[in-house]
């Protein structure tokens, strides 16, 4: 059975037809979705929310109803549509709207810490983004849920509604964010001596798309796209590729000698000062661009947490020639 939506909710009858989806959003509907897009399951959003799985199966599909479309896809975890990431989105927002106001009128005791979901890619985990949360005030408390993704990934986790920002490669601003340019990620082409000697004895541009390599997981381009600025767009890197999805396991594959690789310059510098790796062309860093992407959105918590990564970022991070 469907529950009574609230008077104040019930849409007015006009000249909307029978077979037209309702516009109006049902808040405990709206609420249920977020919970199950968050908790990957019905059953898990059912414990969280403290109703039945049946009850939670019931709103989204009356939601669903209203929408006109289906809003999730029924998998392990679920997984929102196109039109339900519009609807998680409007939903995390309205969380947030609500919390800050709630506190403004002096009556959020009890509502514990305010929930900040950021995605960030790995290398700036690993170097300068836990520092700059560090700087974040806590009055009022604010937990961090971290994603990690790629820098070319991280914006999809907005568009989702899964995150309220995220560091990106991408200045394009997804909708209803804004977008802030933080800096350059400076990258170093670098490989142990035995490398060098075994597989880089001549130009590099012809060496290096025959040499193995460390990648960061299938998805990391970054060799490809330094091989082929070398080349003139002419080959990518080698075949021969170990994957190690860690920044520090990464760095430590390299300086054992399993390949070359791009190495973040934090991570570079002090294997080359100890002589542990070569740098491959000190003259031909790759650079990457970092922006900082927010939802528009009046949220104190969100706003200190934008102003600590855009101080912290232009200590960490090279400025734009």
């Amino acid at each position: 059975m469907v529950e009574a939506v609230p008077p104040h909710l019930t849409p007015a009858v006009s000249a909307r037809t029978s077979t037209e989806p309702d516009l109006d959003l049902p808040l405990d509907q709206v609420r249920t979705l977020l919970a199950v897009v968050d908790e990957g399951t019905f059953d898990a959003a059912a414990a969280v929310l403290h109703v039945t799985p049946s009850a939670v199966s019931q709103r989204v599909k009356a939601l669903e109803h209203r929408a006109g479309r289906v809003l999730l896809l029924r998998t392990k975890p679920v997984r929102p549509t196109e039109a339900g990431q519009v609807v998680v989105r409007f939903a995390r927002q309205l969380a947030s709207l609500e919390r800050d106001t709630r506190s403004e009128l002096g009556i959020g005791a009890g509502l514990g810490p305010v929930r900040l979901p950021i995605a960030v890619n790995a290398d700036s985990l690993a170097t300068w983004f836990l520092p700059a949360l560090s700087r974040v005030p806590q009055d009022p408390r604010v937990v961090f849920e971290l994603h990690r993704e790629d820098q070319s990934r991280t914006a999809a986790l907005l568009r989702e509604g899964h995150v309220m920002a995220a560091v990106t490669s991408s200045p394009d601003p997804v909708a209803g964010c804004s977008v802030r340019r933080l800096g350059l990620a400076r990258y170093l082409a670098v490989a142990h001596p035995d490398i060098v000697s075994a597989y880089l004895d001549g130009p590099l541009e012809d060496m290096l798309p025959g040499a193995p390599l460390v990648g960061f997981d299938r998805s990391d381009d970054l060799q490809d796209t330094y091989v082929r600025s070398l080349t003139g767009g002419r080959s990518g890197a080698g075949p021969v590729r170990h994957y190690v999805p860690t920044p520090e396991g990464y760095r430590d594959s390299v300086a054992a000698g399993l390949g070359w690789g791009l190495v973040p310059e934090p991570h570079a510098l002090p294997l080359l000062q100890a002589g542990t790796v070569t740098a491959l062309a000190p003259d031909r860093p790759l650079d990457v661009p970092l922006y900082w992407q927010q939802w528009k959105l009046h949220s104190p918590a969100l706003a200190a947490v934008t102003r600590a990564v855009e101080e912290t970022a232009a200590e960490a991070l090279r400025s734009a020639p």
